[in-house]
């Protein structure tokens, strides 16, 4: 512990008082915000200049990074590769500092930032529990001990939300004007879910605080599309080999890169669309089609796929089975719930995700992908697969995928792995409880109200179906059969 705190108090000793050149607070420092936004930041500098640096903080986990970063003057490299054999490298300067939160020091020092007057966006990647909401309702879990702790001493935030508010409730006494809250998370109506809920913990405070965030603080929706996964010590040495690159804050990514913004920033904001940004007036469309195509057909191989045995997306994808599952679930089972696209854009689209996920060179781990479940299923099947019941549609792909999360975690409590998802401990609870009887294990987990769909509960056709290949899975059925079966047998 003595050394942790030492570490913490170097690097929030390290900070740069100067902050009029940063416009964009940033809260969730990792590989994917400095292989996104930041590379959309470095081009818009670079061909416009202006006050638009980015603060980036880290708020209770991996201080390693910012440790790093500081050491490196905030200056790293993205690799951005199509293939093995095709590697682009980008230098990005455009973080000016970075900050921990896992001390009083840090704490403050972030928050000096966001109530600068020069701060006009604070951006997020929290992932999905970092908002505290119920995935299937999106009620603000009010009893989180984090969140209980953030209304009780409210000038002392734990989490983001709680940032958020205490540096415009400062802003506001100090009369400078609102910033623009900016979610990037994977999340549909991500906006929407950000203002839900640092208005809902606003009103556990303060109803007229409350009521001026929603009149004077903006929440735009927008999409994020990158593939980034972690980086292991195999691709540091690949991206030396390949680059000469050779630091720890090195990011790998794909080339491609997609970024939909609703263009709504009352206080200003960097000229994104002149670095490719979409800047749009309804997002909504954009990020459904991707949650549903992509993140789904993510979430498909990450349970089926480890089933299989296999380790990586990219590895998963050159059985044939898979890839002309994934395809079906892309074109028969989420195509009909997109009707702003039309059948020829969304065929591309699945192509192009396809030939993405074959990528062999970012070596994406499918464990990594598995994590945080309950909070990701909703979004990416649960919403879809209500809408395909209403259209009586079949969604035998869903249905598999569901029953592949339930063999995961059956296999994840057995094997006492966490699965890194904020409701592990209940979940793993109910394994255990029915470990023995999958009849009662499936409607047990789908009466999880803040996962599933009500109705989805009292499907009992649909729980015989799903506890039917469940058991077939922990029995130790072939996944690739399993897959054939699920769309020859669709219309039956």
């Amino acid at each position: 512990m003595g050394d942790f705190m030492t570490n913490i108090q170097r690097i929030n000793s390290q900070i740069e008082p100067s902050l009029h050149d940063v416009g964009i607070v940033h809260i969730g420092l990792g590989a994917f915000h400095r292989a996104h936004q930041a590379v959309y930041l470095e081009q818009t500098l670079a061909l416009h200049g202006g006050d638009w640096m980015i603060a980036s903080a880290n708020i209770r986990s991996n201080h390693k990074l910012v440790e790093q970063m500081q050491a490196a003057g905030h200056c790293y490299h993205v690799v951005e590769y199509a293939d093995t054999s095709n590697a682009h490298l980008r230098e990005i300067k455009a973080i000016k500092n970075t900050f921990f939160c896992g001390s009083d020091e840090g704490r403050e020092a972030l928050l000096s930032q966001m109530t600068a007057p020069a701060t006009k966006i604070v951006t997020l990647t929290i992932t999905e529990k970092g908002y505290y909401l119920a995935p299937s309702t999106g009620e603000l879990l009010l009893d989180a001990p984090e969140i209980q702790h953030d209304m009780t001493a409210s000038s002392q935030p734990k989490t983001a939300l709680g940032l958020i508010l205490e540096a415009l409730k400062q802003r506001r006494a100090q009369g400078f004007a609102a910033f623009t809250v900016l979610s990037c998370d994977n999340m549909p109506h991500n906006g929407v879910r950000a203002k839900g809920a640092v208005v809902a913990l606003a009103k556990a405070q303060d109803d007229e605080f409350a009521q001026w965030i929603e009149q004077n603080v903006a929440f735009p929706n927008s999409m994020v599309d990158r593939i980034v996964p972690a980086v292991s010590d195999q691709d540091l040495a690949m991206i030396k080999a390949d680059t000469g690159i050779s630091e720890a804050t090195v990011v790998k990514c794909e080339q491609f890169s997609q970024w939909v913004v609703e263009d709504h920033f009352p206080a200003g904001r960097p000229k994104w669309e002149s670095a490719g940004v979409q800047m749009v007036e309804d997002v909504s469309s954009y990020e459904m089609m991707k949650l549903r195509m992509l993140n789904g057909s993510h979430s498909l191989l990450a349970y089926l796929g480890t089933i299989a045995g296999f380790k990586t997306v990219a590895d998963a994808m050159q059985d044939k089975d898979i890839r002309t599952f994934l395809e079906h679930y892309m074109m028969q089972e989420v195509a009909p719930t997109l009707p702003s696209f039309k059948q020829t854009e969304l065929a591309t689209y699945c192509q192009q995700l396809l030939a993405r996920f074959e990528n062999d060179s970012l070596q994406h781990q499918l464990k990594q992908i598995a994590m945080d479940g309950s909070q990701k299923l909703p979004q990416r099947w649960l919403s879809g697969l209500t809408e395909l019941q209403e259209k009586r549609l079949k969604a035998p792909a869903i249905e598999l995928g569901i029953a592949g999360w339930i063999t995961f975690l059956c296999h994840a409590e057995q094997k006492q792995q966490s699965i890194n998802d904020p409701l592990e401990t209940e979940l793993f609870a109910l394994v255990r409880r029915h470990r023995n009887d999958g009849r009662r294990l499936i409607p047990a987990l789908l009466q999880r109200k803040d996962i599933f769909p009500a109705s989805l509960a009292q499907d009992q056709a649909l729980l015989i179906r799903l506890s039917s290949v469940a058991d077939g899975l922990l029995a130790g059925a072939k996944v690739q059969s399993l897959m054939r079966s699920a769309f020859q047998n669709k219309d039956k």
